[in-house]
């Protein structure tokens, strides 16, 4: 049999090996149940012999869907954005949907580009982590008419969907519960500081001022997180803080790292000094003593943004609305 100049094999092609019309191939792929078992394994073992490649772009311009969506995440190896990948991978593919993953490095410059590039490829939606966009990036997404879905933040202003939780209460309980418990002197040790870790940092400052207690007691950092930088991290809050009681790290590797400092320097926890993460990672279950965090209920926002996603495709009207999932306060042992 000839081969185009693409080399690429045809629905033309598999119907001429087969004897069938090109339609009938086409409806055997789109609709099986509307071919008959023989002819559809005919078809079957065509497309295995001459390695047939379906040709999705063509299909989305007859169509006017690609059935995929575009998730932008700033980090390929959190396992905060890789949880809620799977919440929401798991929901799409049962509906026949492909999720496409873009990587924007905690910038919204690159987001916006992502954005561009993935709507020139005719998406049928898009997943952003964060609320916060360029000007010409909220521009595209308005323009666009595919559903979008702003996540792991709140906002009262969405652009259409907004599924997440409120990372300031979420930073205010957790501070409270220290404060609860009896301590005074309370520390905040940021790394990378985008804005959900802002919102945490908001969320501490508030319950020590509600407290008439300091707020002096803060280090940052725009690097990113790590288990060494929390260790460092905890290092440097002492050396100028020594008096601090308890220790607020805006994530769990930060809280984990500062917990190992801590073993090397033979302070105990929480009895010279209480910890506390954030996100309920794994980490916090297999150290000693289990660290507090917050935990922030990842796999479920997936599932909830490839509802929300898979009702606003099949014409579902939504008014543009926030979604607040919540959080749980878990003392672990780090906190007396």
């Amino acid at each position: 049999m000839p081969r185009r100049a693409s080399g690429r094999v045809t629905l033309q092609d598999i119907a001429d090996r087969v004897g069938v019309t090109k339609i009938t191939v086409s409806r055997a792929l789109r609709e099986p149940q509307r071919v008959s078992l023989p002819l559809r394994q005919r078809i079957e073992a065509a497309i295995a012999e001459l390695g047939y490649i379906p040709n999705h772009a063509a299909g989305a311009l007859a169509s006017g869907r690609s059935h995929s969506v575009a998730l932008l995440i700033p980090s390929l190896s959190n396992a905060v954005f890789s949880d809620i990948q799977r919440g929401i991978e798991e929901g799409l593919r049962a509906a026949g949907y492909q999720l496409l993953i873009g990587h924007t490095g905690y910038s919204i410059l690159e987001e916006e580009r992502l954005i561009d590039t993935y709507l020139g490829y005719g998406v049928d939606g898009l997943v952003l982590s964060g609320t916060r966009h360029t000007e010409h990036a909220e521009r595209l997404l308005r323009r666009a008419g595919v559903p979008v879905v702003e996540t792991l933040e709140l906002t009262p202003t969405p652009l259409d969907i907004n599924v997440g939780l409120d990372q300031t209460a979420a930073g205010r309980a957790l501070t409270e519960t220290f404060l609860a418990h009896g301590y005074r002197r309370v520390g905040f040790l940021g790394a990378r500081m985008d804005h959900r870790a802002q919102l945490r940092m908001a969320g501490w400052e508030a319950a020590l001022r509600a407290a008439g207690l300091s707020t002096e007691s803060c280090l940052t950092t725009p690097q990113p997180s790590s288990y060494r930088l929390g260790g460092e991290m905890l290092g440097s809050m002492l050396e100028r803080w020594p008096a601090l009681e308890a220790v607020f790290c805006c994530n769990d590797d930060l809280a984990a790292g500062a917990l190992f400092e801590c073993q090397r320097r033979r302070l105990a926890v929480p009895d010279a000094l209480a910890l506390a993460g954030f996100n309920g990672l794994d980490i916090v279950e297999a150290t000693t003593p289990p660290l507090a965090t917050v935990v922030t209920p990842r796999r479920r926002i997936g599932e909830v943004i490839a509802e929300r996603l898979l009702a606003r495709l099949a014409g579902q009207p939504c008014r543009p609305h926030s979604e607040d999932l919540g959080f749980e306060v878990r003392c672990g042992g780090s906190i007396g």
